[in-house]
């Protein structure tokens, strides 16, 4: 463990990388996903074909291929984006995805005639979304969402391959320049991704079982 002792710093200044990837990464992947699932309940077809589409294409198009896109193509056609900000976009973009999923399954899970009564009373078609479909929406799928960021916290490793420096990339270079102790460093670098993603679960359990206690 000694190589694990006289790196920390190294270890610490990956985790910060891989902790802000993961919070500028959930966010943008958060306001997308909203807009995203939104049209896909939406009335007017063509939204919900685009909706359909980006959804489709995120969730089935390699990671790590969206990453060369805007982190190696887009430069190379006078498109300036930073290594960091290609990473963000890179997550946000494809995280979108799942999160439009999660929040369109909670949507679904609302029973219809909650929907229907609040036309009836004269609500439109984004009242209705707002103050009565989402809020509930929100809080059912507030558990399979953390395991969306749970998800998105492993992703970041992808990062390292194109130019940022988090633990994944830390990791390489420490095993680099640390042959005799390849295993203690690849230790390190678990325990530091358990140190983000076991509080996540966690908190998914805590959250669904007062869900559940609400119901």
């Amino acid at each position: 463990m000694e190589a694990v002792l006289a790196n920390l710093d190294s270890y610490w200044a990956g985790f910060k990388v891989t902790l802000e990837l993961l919070i500028v990464g959930g966010l943008g992947a958060l306001v997308i996903g909203v807009i995203i699932a939104l049209m896909r309940i939406s009335p007017i077809s063509s939204l919900r074909a685009i909706a359909t589409g980006w959804t489709e294409i995120m969730r089935n198009t390699p990671l790590t291929l969206i990453f060369f896109f805007i982190i190696v193509v887009l430069p190379s056609l006078q498109m300036g984006v930073t290594a960091k900000l290609g990473a963000y976009i890179a997550l946000s973009i494809y995280t979108s995805a799942f999160v439009a999923e999660a929040i369109r399954s909670g949507i679904n899970g609302v029973p219809l005639g909650q929907a229907e009564a609040a036309r009836s009373v004269g609500l439109g078609f984004g009242q209705t979304v707002s103050m009565i479909i989402l809020p509930q929406a929100l809080r059912m799928v507030v558990p399979p969402m953390i395991n969306v960021f749970i998800a998105l916290a492993k992703n970041t490793s992808v990062a390292g391959g194109f130019m940022v420096v988090e633990l994944f990339a830390v990791s390489k270079g420490l095993a680099n320049a640390n042959g005799n102790a390849v295993i203690p460093i690849l230790i390190g670098i678990g325990l530091c991704y358990l140190i983000i993603t076991i509080p996540l679960g966690q908190l998914a359990g805590w959250v669904e079982r007062k869900v559940a206690l609400q119901k």
